[in-house]
C-alpha cells in the first residue's frame, strides 16, 4: 500500500513559513524604523537558492532563470527557438527547391488560376520535335514583329534548357490576353492557336517555318453525296477541304473504331431529306458520307464528350469509357491510297479533362517522349515519369493496357519489353482486329488523342533535313544544353543564358540571406546561453544589479531583441519596492555589463537602490492587516457564539440574517471589503422603519452591541455616502405600522382568493378535475373556447404566495364574441366531434380542438362568477341521426361502434346512429372556408422545415409507415428532440425543405441520400403517390412534420448523381463567351509589346 503524499501539504507549510518571517520582518521595521541588510534579504528573498532544472520558472526567486529558453534540441513555436524551417519561411519559397534535377527531365508549367487548359495543350506542341524544330527556325526578325511568336519562342527556349522546374507562362497569356480566372476548352485553344501560329507563321522567310503547322497538322476530306437512282456525284462532292482534327462521336460508342465507322459512315437522304439531282432533274433518295483524301503527320481525334441537351439548353460532359490502340493503321481509312509513306500512326499524346462538369475540371496531358518512347504526366508545375505504358506500369484505374493483358495472359512485363512497336520494332495492331487488345487502352476522361505517323527509313532521313541549321547553344561553350531534341538557335541561346544567369543569382542570394539568418541565429543562441550562465549571483556579498524579467524574456527569445527597459520594476520614487519582486531578476555584474554595453537603455538598478520610503508604507500596511484579520476572526468567533445562543446581554441591534451568513461564510482579507456593506439594508423599508420579519428577505438577528459597533465601523469605511445600508436598528425597535397594514391585507386578500378558488373548484367539481362529461340527447350544453378553460383550470390550481400575482382568465364574454364571425355573428369554428365510450357520449379530445362542452348548470354559474349575460352563450344540443354504410364516406374509424351494434342482427348493423351538435348561433360554413382556406395557405407557407421520409425495402410498406405516412400533421405543433435530430442510419432521413420545393428537387435529395436513382423512386404520402415531378410540396398539402415513403423500382441501372445535376444547369442569362475578346479571336496581328 502506498505512503500519503505530502507533497502539496509540505508546499503550503513553507510558503506558511515564508509569509509568517515577512511579516515578522514587517513588524520589526515597523517598530524599529530601521532597515537592515538582513531586511533586505528577507523582503527580496536574496536567499532563495538558484534553481537548475525547473519545469517554468520561479516568479517568487529572483535568482531562478529557469524556462526562459527550452531544454537542449527543444524547440518553441515562434522566436529564437523556433524550428530552422519555420525560421526562414519569411524569406519565401527557396528558389533552390525549383531547380531543373536534369535538362532530360522535362519542366512544367506554372498554373495563373485556371490555365491548365493552355498549358497541357502547350505541353504537347512543345513535346513535338518535328514542330519545336521548325518552329525555332523562324527568323529572329518575324519574331521581333509578332509578340505572340517571340513569348512563345521564350517559352519553349525555357522549356527545352530553362533551370526552372516549372516555367511561368504568364508573358505569354497576357499576349494572348486571356482571362487567367476562366477555365476554357482545350480543344477551342488549340484549334484557335494553330490558326493564328499559321497566320503570323505565313509571313516567314524560312520554308519549314512558314508551313509547319500545316505540313504537320493539316489533312484535306470531302462531303460527297451520291444519287441512288443515277449514281452521280453532286459538283460539292468534288471540293477538298482542310481539317486540322477530327471530332468523333462518343456517346453510345465504345471504341476508337466504332467512332471512325460512325464518322465515315453513310447517311441515306430519304423522304423530307431527298436530294435534288442535277442529272434526273428531281428529288431522289441518295447518300452522302466523309471521305477522307490525305492524312496528316500529326492525327488528333478530338472526342466529343461535350453534347448539348435541348431541353435544358445547357452543356453536359459524357463520362463512359472509351478504348483506343496504341497503332492505328489508317490506310483502310483513305478514299484514295495514293501515300507513298505508311499510314500506320503511333499514339503519342492523351488530353485528359478531369470532373464531370463541362465548364470546369482540370486539364493534364500525358505525352510520349519521341527518343525513349517514354511516357510523362504534365499536370502544370508537376510532371511525372510514366514508363512505357501511357497511364503509368502496371495501371488498372486509368488504363486498360494491363488489365487488358492479363485477360489474354499476358503479364504486365510483356508490355513493358514490347510496349511501344515504333522502338522495339513488335508488328502493328490494327484498329480492325478485334481480338487482340494487348494493345489497347480506355479512359473515361481522355478528350483528345492525338497520334503521329510513323516514319519509314525513307521518312526518318527526310525528317533529318527538318532539323534546324541554326547553331548550337551550350553551357560551357562546348555541349549542347539538351541532347534530347534540337539545339536552340542563336538568338535564343544568348536570351536563355542571361534568364538563367538571373536565376542562379536569386538562387545565390536566396543561400546568402539563409545562411546569414541561421549564423545570427547561431550567434544569437550561443549568446543567450553564455549570458545566462554567469547570470546567477553565487554569493550574497557579491555586488548585483536588478533586470525586468519581461525584457529579459524578450531578450531569451526574440532574434532581435529592444533595449534594456526596467521602468516597470521602479515606484514613483524612482527605486525598487518589494513588491515588485515578480517583475524582476537579480544578475551579475558581468551579465549586466555584456547586456548594457551591446543593448543599452536601463535604468540601472543595483543593490543598494531598494526603496525604503515603500518598505516603510508596506510595513504599516501588514501591521494594519494583521490587526484586521486578528480583529475579525476575534469577531467571527464571538458571531458563532451568539448564534448557538450564548452571550446575549447588554444592548442588541439587528442585522439581516442572511448578510450576516454570508459574512461567516467569506474568506478572511486584510482590509474590509465590499461584503461588509450593507448590514441592515434589506431589513429597512421604503418609509425608513424596520420592515416586519414577515416580509420577503427581512429575516434578521439580534447581535451585541459590540458586534454592531464592528460591523458599522465596517461598512462607514466600505460605503461612507451611504447610510441607508447600515442603518441601526435596536432591539427594541418599532416595525413600519405601514408595511404591517399592507403585508396584513396582502394575507387578507390571499385568504379571500384562496376560498374563492376553492369555492369555484367545489361548484365546477367535475369540469375543474378534468373528467369527461358524459352528454345525452335532446339536452342543452352549451360550448366554452378550450383556451379560456385552460387558463381557468391554472388559475385555479395555484395556491401559495403566486395565488395573488397569478393573472385571471381574460374577460370570458370577449372569448365568447371572438369565436363569432363578424359579418353573420355565427360560428368562426365547428363543434367539437363526439364519441361513444362505455355507453355514453363523450367529446373526443384532441390537440386542436376550439370548444370544450359544459353543462348548462356550469354556464350559468360562469355567468354569474364572471359577470357574463346568459345571452352570449352558446347553446349545443345532441341529435342522432341514422345512416346506411353505404352512405358513410371516410375512414371507417369515424364511425363509432357500440356494443348494441355489435349485438343487433344483420339488419340492424346497416343502421348506424350518427351524434351531432346543433349549435345556437348556427356554424357559419362560408366564413369558416374561408378561414380555413388562409389558414392551410399560411401553413403551406413554411422554409427550411423537416420532413421524414422511409425508404422501404419490399413491394409494400409496414403498417406503421403507411399511417405515419398518412396522418394529418400539424404544422405549429411541437415534436421531441430525437424524432426532429437528423438520422441517417437505416431507412429514414429527415430532410430540410420549403413549401416551394418540388417533387423533383425532393427525389433528387432522396437521391443524394439513399443512392436511389432518380427514376427509380416511386413516393408515396399515405396511399397516394406523387408523380407530378414540377409539383411543390405546398400543391400537394405536404407539411412540416409529415411522414413520406419511397421504394425503389431497380427498373433504371445507377448512375453517378453528377451527371443529372449537369442536366439541370439552366443558362440564366450568362452566355459563353469563350476567347471573345483575346488575340485568339482578332483578325488583326498585334505588332507593338
Amino acid at each position: 500500500m502506498s505512503g500519503t503524499n505530502t507533497r502539496g501539504k509540505s508546499k503550503k507549510q513553507r510558503l506558511s513559513n515564508i509569509e509568517d518571517a515577512r511579516s515578522e520582518t514587517l513588524r520589526k521595521i515597523n517598530a524599529t524604523g530601521q532597515i537592515t541588510k538582513d531586511d533586505i534579504f528577507q523582503l527580496y528573498n536574496i536567499g532563495k537558492p538558484i534553481c537548475h532544472g525547473c519545469r517554468v520558472n520561479s516568479k517568487d526567486s529572483p535568482n531562478c532563470f529557469c524556462g526562459l529558453i527550452p531544454p537542449p534540441n527543444g524547440v518553441r513555436k515562434q522566436g529564437l527557438w523556433q524550428k530552422v524551417a519555420d525560421t526562414i519561411v519569411a524569406l519565401g519559397p527557396d528558389p533552390n527547391e525549383s531547380l531543373r534535377s536534369s535538362l532530360d527531365f522535362p519542366s512544367g508549367l506554372t498554373n495563373l488560376g485556371a490555365t491548365c487548359y493552355a498549358n497541357s495543350i502547350l505541353q504537347c506542341l512543345y513535346m513535338n520535335t518535328s514542330f519545336r524544330t521548325c518552329f525555332f527556325s523562324a527568323e529572329p526578325e518575324l519574331l521581333q514583329q509578332q509578340p505572340v511568336l517571340y513569348q512563345l519562342s521564350r517559352l519553349f527556349a525555357q522549356l527545352h534548357s530553362g533551370k526552372r522546374v516549372a516555367v511561368d507562362s504568364a508573358a505569354f497569356t497576357r499576349t494572348l490576353e486571356l482571362d487567367n480566372g476562366v477555365q476554357q476548352d482545350s480543344h477551342e485553344f488549340l484549334t484557335l492557336l494553330l490558326s493564328l501560329l499559321e497566320r503570323f507563321l505565313g509571313h516567314s522567310k524560312n520554308p519549314k517555318a512558314r508551313t509547319v503547322v500545316q505540313d504537320l497538322f493539316r489533312g484535306s476530306l470531302s462531303h460527297v453525296t451520291r444519287c441512288s437512282t443515277c449514281g452521280q456525284e453532286s459538283e460539292a462532292s468534288g471540293k477538298v477541304e482542310d481539317f486540322y482534327e477530327l471530332e468523333l462521336n462518343v456517346k453510345g460508342l465504345n471504341k476508337l473504331k466504332e467512332s471512325l465507322d460512325d464518322y465515315l459512315s453513310l447517311e441515306h437522304l430519304q423522304g423530307e431529306n431527298q436530294y435534288f439531282c442535277e442529272s434526273c432533274k428531281a428529288r431522289v433518295d441518295a447518300t452522302r458520307c466523309i471521305k477522307l483524301r490525305t492524312l496528316p503527320p500529326v492525327l488528333n481525334f478530338q472526342l466529343k464528350r461535350c453534347v448539348f441537351l435541348a431541353k435544358t439548353t445547357s452543356k453536359k460532359k459524357v463520362t463512359s469509357k472509351f478504348s483506343f490502340p496504341r497503332s492505328l493503321d489508317m490506310g483502310s481509312r483513305l478514299s484514295e491510297n495514293q501515300e507513298v509513306l505508311p499510314l500506320i500512326y503511333d499514339l503519342s499524346a492523351i488530353l485528359i479533362h478531369k470532373g464531370a462538369m463541362v465548364n470546369s475540371g482540370h486539364y493534364v496531358a500525358h505525352i510520349k517522349e519521341e527518343h525513349s518512347g517514354m511516357w510523362w504526366e504534365f499536370d502544370d508545375e508537376q510532371v511525372s515519369k510514366l514508363g512505357s505504358h501511357p497511364f503509368g506500369e502496371g495501371s488498372s484505374t486509368r488504363g486498360k493496357g494491363v488489365n487488358s493483358l492479363q485477360e489474354h495472359g499476358t503479364s504486365s512485363s510483356d508490355l513493358n519489353v514490347n510496349a511501344d512497336p515504333s522502338v522495339s520494332g513488335q508488328q502493328i495492331v490494327s484498329d480492325d482486329n478485334d481480338t487482340d487488345n494487348l494493345n489497347t487502352f480506355s479512359s473515361a476522361d481522355a478528350y483528345m488523342l492525338m497520334y503521329s505517323r510513323r516514319r519509314s527509313d525513307e521518312c526518318v532521313t527526310r525528317s533529318k533535313l527538318l532539323v534546324s541549321q541554326a547553331e548550337p547553344m551550350d553551357i560551357d561553350g562546348n555541349e549542347n544544353l539538351n541532347t534530347n531534341g534540337p539545339s536552340l538557335p542563336k538568338h535564343l541561346c544568348e536570351e536563355l543564358e542571361e534568364l538563367n544567369r538571373q536565376y542562379d543569382s536569386i538562387c545565390e542570394e536566396y543561400r546568402l540571406k539563409k545562411e546569414k539568418i541561421l549564423l545570427n541565429m547561431a550567434d544569437r543562441k550561443n549568446e543567450v546561453r553564455s549570458v545566462l550562465f554567469v547570470a546567477p549571483v553565487h554569493s550574497l556579498d557579491e555586488p548585483y544589479y536588478w533586470i525586468s524579467t519581461d525584457w529579459l524574456r524578450q531578450w531569451a527569445d526574440n532574434i532581435s531583441p529592444p533595449s534594456i527597459d526596467n521602468t516597470n520594476l521602479q515606484c514613483e520614487h524612482g527605486k525598487v519596492p518589494p513588491t515588485r519582486l515578480s517583475l524582476m531578476k537579480r544578475i551579475s555584474v558581468n551579465a549586466w555589463v555584456r547586456l548594457l554595453s551591446k543593448y543599452g537603455g536601463g535604468s540601472e538598478l543595483s543593490e543598494n537602490d531598494y526603496c525604503a520610503d515603500c518598505i516603510e508604507d508596506e510595513a504599516k500596511m501588514a501591521v494594519s492587516a494583521n490587526s484586521y484579520r486578528d480583529k475579525r476572526l476575534s469577531m467571527k468567533d464571538a458571531v458563532e457564539a451568539v448564534l448557538a445562543g450564548r452571550y446575549l446581554d447588554g444592548n442588541q441591534y439587528y442585522v439581516s440574517r442572511t448578510w450576516l451568513m454570508q459574512w461567516l461564510r467569506r474568506k478572511i482579507v486584510d482590509a474590509p471589503c465590499d461584503g461588509d456593506a450593507g448590514p441592515t439594508a434589506s431589513l429597512r423599508c421604503s418609509h425608513g422603519g424596520l420592515l416586519p420579519e414577515q416580509a420577503t428577505g427581512a429575516k434578521r438577528q439580534l447581535l451585541p452591541e459590540n458586534i454592531w459597533n464592528y460591523f458599522h465601523e465596517n461598512a462607514l469605511k466600505v460605503e461612507p455616502n451611504n447610510p441607508v445600508g447600515y442603518t441601526p436598528f435596536p432591539s427594541d425597535s418599532e416595525t413600519c405600522e405601514v408595511c404591517e397594514m399592507e403585508l396584513t391585507q396582502a394575507a387578507n386578500l390571499q385568504d379571500h382568493l384562496r376560498a374563492t378558488k376553492m369555492e369555484q373548484r367545489q361548484r365546477h367539481e367535475l369540469l375543474s378535475s378534468g373528467k369527461s362529461i358524459a352528454v345525452v340527447p335532446e339536452v342543452r350544453y352549451y360550448l366554452v373556447p378550450s383556451y379560456w378553460i385552460a387558463k381557468w383550470k391554472a388559475y385555479l390550481t395555484v395556491s401559495g404566495r403566486n395565488a395573488s400575482t397569478t393573472e385571471e382568465p381574460q374577460n370570458l364574454e370577449h372569448c365568447m364574441e371572438s369565436v363569432l364571425c363578424r359579418k353573420h355573428f355565427r360560428l368562426l369554428y365547428r363543434p367539437p366531434d363526439l364519441v361513444r365510450k362505455r355507453g355514453e357520449f363523450v367529446q373526443k379530445t384532441t390537440n386542436v380542438d376550439v370548444f370544450t362542452i359544459i353543462t348548462q348548470k356550469d354556464w350559468e354559474i360562469f355567468c354569474e362568477e364572471w359577470n357574463v349575460p346568459k345571452s352570449k352563450g352558446i347553446s349545443a344540443v345532441i341529435e342522432l341521426k341514422s345512416a346506411e354504410m353505404s352512405d358513410i364516406s371516410g375512414n371507417c374509424k369515424e364511425v363509432p361502434i357500440t356494443d348494441e351494434d355489435l349485438n343487433g342482427d344483420d339488419s340492424e348493423c346497416k343502421i348506424h346512429r350518427i351524434p351531432t351538435l346543433r349549435t345556437q348561433p348556427e356554424i357559419c360554413e362560408e366564413c369558416i372556408e374561408e378561414r380555413e382556406s388562409s389558414e392551410l395557405m399560411r401553413k403551406l407557407e413554411y422554409s427550411n422545415e423537416e420532413i421524414r421520409v422511409y425508404l422501404v425495402r419490399g413491394k409494400e410498406p409496414p403498417r406503421s409507415i403507411l399511417a405515419a405516412s398518412g396522418t394529418v400533421s400539424d404544422a405549429e405543433r411541437r415534436t421531441s428532440k430525437r424524432s426532429r435530430k437528423a438520422s441517417t442510419s437505416g431507412s429514414l432521413i429527415n430532410l430540410k425543405v420549403s413549401g416551394c420545393t418540388s417533387i423533383y428537387q425532393l427525389k433528387m435529395m432522396i437521391w443524394e441520400s439513399f443512392g436511389v436513382v432518380k427514376e427509380n423512386q416511386k413516393l408515396h404520402k399515405g396511399t397516394t403517390e406523387l408523380t407530378e415531378e414540377s409539383a411543390t410540396l405546398a400543391d400537394l398539402n405536404v407539411f412540416p412534420g409529415d411522414s413520406l415513403w419511397v421504394t425503389d423500382t431497380e427498373i433504371y441501372e445507377n448512375r453517378d448523381i453528377a451527371e443529372e445535376l449537369s442536366e439541370q444547369e439552366m443558362d440564366n442569362g450568362q452566355t459563353e463567351e469563350g476567347f471573345k475578346g483575346t488575340l485568339l479571336m482578332s483578325t488583326i496581328p498585334a505588332k507593338v509589346f
